[in-house]
């Protein structure tokens, strides 16, 4: 955030309901380049916003916060004894408020992306994309909500010329919110999957809840859909707006990918647009990131990249943090992939397993998690899955017995499935190994499965 005053900032949260916020007492002059929500890492000069959910309440920390070096506070309290406050109705609505205003000072090229697989991937290949051509912002880590964009937003700075906003979403009406905050020219839906299908019911909902993202889509805006997604395939899409496909299979798309070498490390492929051939690669194992970097160079181009330059950008992505993860651990391959899960991804994640050829392996699966009605039938349906793609199953949680059911009905030993009790499945997987396994780790993020993986090396 640049540096603004304590004025400045009254002003942007009255931008658009003069008298909304107020100065809390006879405040003085002040100034602020940054903003923090979190008392613990608030850095000194920042401005100070204390969010309050049913089990917190920020304001109990902004003594600390204080003490830390922050420069104001924003509060729902008034009778807050603090000189450098502004006095606000509701601290997160202030937080949306700010960074809206804030946004609207700036006029870089914004990609709004959303999608229920692979959006933190398809971001970091699009901001690599743009950042071969521009000063790029992205969203950092996971910060794709309705704390996570405002946060991202107030990080503009007037050198940055392009911003991919990654926008995430648990229910119908959030991305709505989201996207008209961040306002993109460029909307990016990776596809339609069945994540958070636990609270929004159907496919169709799920859809309907992505296809949000348009209502703050700039007028003459881009939409790069996936082609090879039934449901966005056939989404109606306001004429106002100009759509790009991509796609692997869909040979009508506008982005295609042809030639495509699969290896353990990553892929080698073409790109197909506008009649011409540009060769890319990947280091990002399976089929499905070859889509991600699909979505990643058809917004380049939508943004005027060359697609020389987006097509030979997209190899400078590495895999990070939980995500895929490929490590050597004692003489085994393993593919650490906990950041999150869903059947979608559940089934990306298996075919990479089965891509390493002539080798024993091993799928250490746990929950996946906000499924609702749909997740005993979910997780069977990835045990059969894993038949096609491992050969030996350990399931770890509350379902186990629905993976280990999937995988028995159809046809793996039942001498090679195992639902270990959760503190027994690391001691377990240590048996079981042997030097030249692949061994896969995937589940949602609040089974950290990661801790097993660790326990058992």
């Amino acid at each position: 955030m640049i540096r603004l005053s304590g004025e400045q900032i009254l002003a942007l949260l009255n931008a658009e309901e003069p008298g909304w916020a107020r100065p809390a007492h006879d405040m003085p002059a002040w100034y602020a380049d940054g903003v923090s929500t979190d008392s613990r890492s608030v850095r000194p000069g920042e401005l100070f916003i204390p969010l309050t959910g049913e089990r917190f309440d920020g304001h109990e920390y902004i003594g600390m916060a204080l003490t830390a070096g922050a420069a104001g506070v924003l509060t729902a309290r008034a009778e807050l004894p603090c000189a450098a406050s502004i006095w606000v109705p509701d601290t997160r609505l202030a937080l949306q408020k700010l960074a809206s205003a804030y946004r609207a000072q700036f006029s870089p090229t914004v990609i709004g992306l959303t999608g229920s697989v692979g959006k933190t991937t398809t971001k970091e290949l699009t901001a690599a994309v743009f950042s071969a051509h521009c000063q790029t912002m992205k969203t950092n880590g996971n910060f794709n909500n309705d704390i996570g964009v405002p946060l991202t937003l107030l990080r503009f700075d007037p050198a940055d010329e392009a911003a991919v906003i990654e926008m995430g979403m648990s229910h119908l009406r959030e991305i709505a919110l989201l996207t008209r905050l961040a306002r993109p020219d460029i909307a990016v839906i990776t596809n339609v999957g069945t994540s958070h299908i636990g609270n929004l019911g159907s496919q169709e909902n799920i859809c309907r809840a992505k296809l949000e993202i348009l209502e703050g889509l700039a007028d003459g805006g881009t939409v790069v859909l996936n082609g090879d997604d039934a449901f966005l395939n056939r989404a109606e899409i306001p004429a106002k707006f100009r759509v790009l496909k991509f796609a692997i299979e869909n040979e009508a798309a506008d982005v295609r990918a042809e030639n495509i070498c699969e290896k353990e490390e990553g892929s080698e492929f073409s790109i197909v647009w506008n009649g011409k051939s540009y060769p890319a690669a990947l280091q990002l194992a399976g089929r499905h990131h070859i889509c991600n970097a699909l979505a990643a160079f058809a917004a380049g181009i939508a943004g005027g990249v060359a697609p020389e330059t987006a097509a030979a950008a997209l190899v400078t992505v590495l895999p990070e943090g939980m995500r895929q993860r490929v490590t050597e651990k004692d003489g085994c391959t393993v593919i650490e992939d906990c950041y999150n899960a869903n059947p979608d991804s559940m089934r990306a994640a298996l075919k990479v397993l089965s891509g390493y050829k002539n080798r024993r392996k091993i799928a250490l699966l746990g929950d996946m998690l906000e499924l609702g009605e749909f997740a005993a039938s979910a997780h069977r349906e990835i045990g059969a899955e894993a038949v096609r793609s491992a050969d030996i199953l350990l399931a770890v949680g509350t379902y186990a017995a629905e993976f280990a059911a999937g995988a028995r009905e159809n046809g793996m030993d039942p001498n090679c499935i195992f639902t270990p009790a959760r503190a027994n499945a690391a001691e377990l997987l240590r048996e079981i190994r042997r030097s030249g396994d692949v061994i896969l780790v995937k589940a949602s993020r609040g089974m950290r499965m990661e801790e097993i993986a660790a326990a058992a090396f």
